[in-house]
């Protein structure tokens, strides 16, 4: 039970107790750390195990770094162990002299993090020096009528030790006349005196030897010896007597030499020469700093004095009188504290580098502060110079610690130039200063910064491979690879396979290079995003856009869209009224060019006509006018070359011919286009009689085969053979060949039928009669090819079939004269006479240049001449739809797609005044 109480109440007090004990350990690790050692101890010997006392365990040691800082290397720290070790010879008084207390003072450092603690090494003395004396004989002469009782000063010996092991007692060798008496000074050291006992007489003895030992008390004793020699004068009654047994004097430390300190005094009752006083130092071969005037008496300064090396001076002095009597005084000098020692200030554990990222409060260097004098000429102030992010803190007396005190920041200030001013209190007050230089250590704070918040180049098109653009640069201040930038593209509104082939970036550099050839009417502009980063860990980056602009080059020729050329390459033909007045819109040429600024301003030039200042060009518009009236004297085909020029530097160009006939109708403009004009040049020419040849080779060929098809019916015994060519004999309404309508050409068909009497006759497919069975019609297209067409099976007549309603001409697509209106608005075939009849007109010249195989107005077989008029020029699967350009000459109607909206394609193109060249052009 009592034990279980005992507990209990232990357990109760424990929280009582732990803060009073964690008080207690605070403050133990804030004292310093005391060792107390003997001196003269061999070097290597283990004054304590600093580590352990510090709480520092063996593994931290090399990485703490624990070492010691002090002026001296007195003692040093095993890297191993953490034993403090004695380095160098401890000699208590070489290093203190007669300090009662001798302490080696030093910080012991240790790093990361950085901590300075204060070591005390208390240097014990031992018994390692002799007592001296300053003479090893000493000569005496007294009187003989010296009256017992009279008192002699020996010559003191002096011991290096202090305390016990320092000089305790002298002894003299037994005598009868003699004895020893020990006294004691102020500093504390002791000197012997000899007494006589008994008078003298010297008679019976003239001198005396004895022996004075001098001896301390330590352990084991030491001692030494000096021999006295007592000389028994005659008799001289009275010694000399000082008027001061004992003389105190004060002196500043700043007295110059020559300077009287005291004048002492002494007299002789005797007369004559044994009245003759003369002064000297019992001592004089230690006395350095003081003169003697043996005569006066007079004590003078002999070298300067230094309060921090003596303190204080005790001499002897000794009257003797011409009879030998001597008498003996007593001058104690104190020397004074004045201010005359700078105060020195010593820096320790300096680093090389702070890094700038180093923490508030962090220390960064030890240092001590030195003052000679003492009191409040030895109190010192220390300041610290300067605006600079750091502190001072006091550890101990004239102990510092320097701390940063603000943000550190490389690329402001690379290095600090830190002066610390120490000032002592003395009156004047001395002060010094001592300066380092702390330099600043990079980390990765800053990221790259390009010169500009975003890029915009122009490159020009149709630029080499692997020329530079332009160059980003992003600088870094900061330094070795924290400060190394390197560039790269990381985002880009191009795909991304295609990106590496359009720009590439030179990483060190940062120079842009295009990688192809731009080309402006492919791409105008792209954006890049450039990242910067530079080399630190971690690194840091920074992106920046980079836009470019492909700027155009007249790289590209004007396109001539209107007029366009036949499929066979021949111009196309425009009417134009005789009666048209001046200013009259003939055609409309119309051009594009694929190059956009100035490099696509087109004009439109005259460069040959065939009578100059009959028509004119719109510079900008394209729109070729009447300039005057056509005159008799005019030809009426007119041949007029246009030159389409863009306004790049050199300019481009494109060349449009136009082939015009002055005609009121399309019957009366047939024969104009059967009339081949005369050659202007010899390549004319040469291609005329190319024609020439061509058609008559087509005609025999043509006569060949109609011979040989004659011959085969003339022999065929069948005579319904002939029926074809029988009136109101027809064939089947239906088509043999399916026509083709994808080129917009007119959704009828027709065939040719060759009789024996050599005439041709045209007619549309429409059957009134039946034919008979078994009879066999051969029948031709326009290209005079000659094929079947009915059999006896097919004899039943049947009525012709409408035109195909899905088929429609715009109003402006129609055939007819330029600007004519005919036909209705609903596209259907014309039904007024004057259109029939140019209709009617075109199908029999075609017919007709069929039968002799020179057929020029045919763009193909069963086309009758008039898909190169209806063709798919101007439809969307072949050029641009630029149909909102082209005008129809002659009326204010434009291209529309209102014929193509039902079946997908585009409307045939032209007007109602085209017509094909009346010879191909063929070289």
């Amino acid at each position: 039970m009592g034990s279980g109480a005992g507990e209990r109440g232990w357990a109760e007090r424990r929280p009582v107790l732990f803060p009073f004990l964690l008080s207690l350990f605070c403050l133990a690790l804030s004292e310093q750390i005391r060792y107390r050692i003997p001196e003269e101890m061999p070097e290597g010997s283990v004054v304590g195990n600093l580590a352990k006392d510090l709480r520092l365990s063996v593994h931290e040691l090399p990485t703490r770094k624990l070492r010691v800082s002090s002026e001296k290397p007195y003692f040093t720290v095993s890297a191993e162990s953490g034993e403090l070790l004695v380095s160098s010879r401890l000699d208590r008084e070489q290093i203190c002299g007669k300090k009662p207390a001798c302490a080696l003072e030093f910080e012991a450092v240790a790093e990361n993090p950085l901590n300075f603690y204060h070591v005390n090494v208390e240097i014990e003395d031992v018994n390692d020096h002799t007592p001296k004396f300053t003479q090893n004989s000493f000569e005496l002469q007294i009187s003989e009528s010296t009256k017992p009782g009279a008192r002699f000063i020996l010559g003191s010996a002096h011991d290096a030790d202090i305390g016990t092991n320092s000089l305790q007692n002298y002894q003299i060798s037994p005598d009868d006349h003699f004895s020893l008496v020990i006294k004691e000074k102020l500093d504390g050291s002791k000197y012997p005196e000899l007494v006589l006992k008994t008078p003298l007489d010297r008679e019976e003895q003239i001198s005396y030897h004895l022996t004075l030992m001098a001896l301390d008390f330590g352990d084991p004793p030491l001692s030494s010896t000096a021999q006295i020699q007592v000389l028994v004068t005659d008799a001289n009654d009275n010694s000399p007597v000082f008027s001061q047994e004992l003389y105190r004097v004060e002196l500043p430390e700043n007295v110059l030499p020559g300077t009287t300190v005291l004048r002492v005094m002494a007299t002789d009752q005797d007369e004559g020469v044994n009245a003759e006083i003369t002064f000297s130092f019992t001592e004089a071969g230690q006395i350095t700093q003081f003169d003697l005037n043996s005569n006066t008496g007079e004590i003078t300064i002999l070298n300067a004095l230094d309060f921090e090396e003596v303190k204080e001076y005790s001499i002897v002095l000794e009257a003797k009188d011409g009879g030998g009597m001597i008498a003996q005084c007593t001058v104690e000098i104190e020397v004074l504290d004045i201010n005359d020692n700078v105060p020195e200030v010593i820096f320790q554990s300096l680093p090389d580098l702070i890094m700038e990222d180093t923490k508030l409060g962090t220390h960064i260097a030890l240092l001590k502060i030195r003052d000679k004098d003492s009191g409040h000429n030895g109190e010192v102030i220390c300041k610290l110079e300067g605006d600079v992010p750091f502190k001072i803190l006091t550890t101990s007396r004239n102990t510092y610690k320097l701390v940063t005190d603000g943000v550190l920041d490389r690329e402001q200030t690379p290095e600090y130039n830190i002066t610390i001013t120490a000032t002592d209190r003395g009156k004047p007050p001395f002060s010094s200063s001592s300066s380092i230089t702390l330099h600043i250590g990079d980390v990765n704070d800053n990221m790259p910064v390009f010169e500009r918040a975003s890029y915009v180049v122009h490159v020009a098109e149709n630029n080499p491979p692997g020329t530079s653009i332009t160059q980003v640069r992003a600088l870094d201040p900061d330094l070795g690879p924290n400060g190394h930038v390197s560039y790269s593209i990381v985002a880009s509104d191009l795909e991304p396979r295609a990106l590496s082939s359009y720009v590439s970036v030179s990483a060190q550099s940062g120079v842009v290079f295009a990688q192809r050839a731009f080309d402006h009417e492919q791409l105008r502009a792209f954006e890049l995003t450039l990242q910067a980063r530079d080399h630190g860990s971690p690194a840091l980056s920074a992106n920046v856009s980079l836009r470019v602009l492909v700027g155009d080059r007249n790289d590209n020729a004007p396109r001539v869209l209107y007029p366009a050329l036949g499929p066979d390459g021949s111009a196309l033909f425009d009417t134009v009224p005789r009666a048209a007045q001046p200013g009259y819109l003939v055609t409309k040429v119309v051009a594009v060019d694929a190059d956009s600024g100035h490099n696509a301003w087109l004009s439109y030039h005259v460069l040959q006509a065939s009578e100059p200042g009959l028509f004119s060009v719109g510079l900008r518009t394209g729109e070729v006018r009447t300039a005057r009236v056509l005159g008799d004297r005019d030809a009426a085909r007119q041949r007029l070359l246009v030159a389409v020029r863009d306004g790049g530097q050199p300019p481009l160009s494109a060349t449009a011919t136009l082939l015009l006939v002055f005609a009121d109708s399309l019957q009366e403009a047939l024969p104009d286009l059967s009339d081949h004009p005369e050659p202007t040049d010899p390549q004319a020419e040469l291609q005329f009689y190319l024609v020439v040849a061509l058609a008559l080779i087509s005609v025999l060929f043509l006569l060949a085969v109609i011979l040989a098809v004659a011959l085969h019916l003339r022999r065929s015994s069948s005579p319904t053979a002939w029926g074809c060519f029988q009136p109101g004999v027809c064939v089947k309404s239906g088509p043999v060949v399916p026509p083709n309508y994808s080129e917009g050409t007119l959704p009828y068909s027709y065939n040719l039928c060759v009789a024996h009497t050599g005439k041709t006759e045209f007619n549309f497919l429409k059957c009134n009669e039946q034919l008979s069975s078994g009879q066999d019609i051969l029948c031709g297209d326009s290209s005079g090819a000659l094929f079947p067409l009915c059999n006896s099976s097919e004899s039943t007549s049947h009525q012709q079939a409408p035109p195909n309603t899905d088929w429609r001409f715009s109003q402006a697509q129609r055939p007819g004269t330029s600007g004519s209106q005919n036909g209705d608005e609903t596209g259907t075939w014309p039904n007024n006479q004057f259109d029939t009849e140019m209709l009617q007109a075109m199908i029999l010249a075609s017919a007709s240049e069929a039968a002799d195989g020179s057929s020029t107005l045919g763009g193909g077989a069963g086309t009758m001449g008039l898909s190169a008029r209806y063709g798919p020029q101007f439809t969307l699967q072949h050029v641009p739809d630029y149909r909102q350009n082209v005008y129809i000459p002659g009326s204010n109607a434009t291209l529309t797609n209102a014929a193509g909206k039902r079946d997908g394609k585009a409307p045939a193109g032209g007007n109602g005044n085209k017509k094909k060249s009346g010879k191909k052009e063929k070289k």
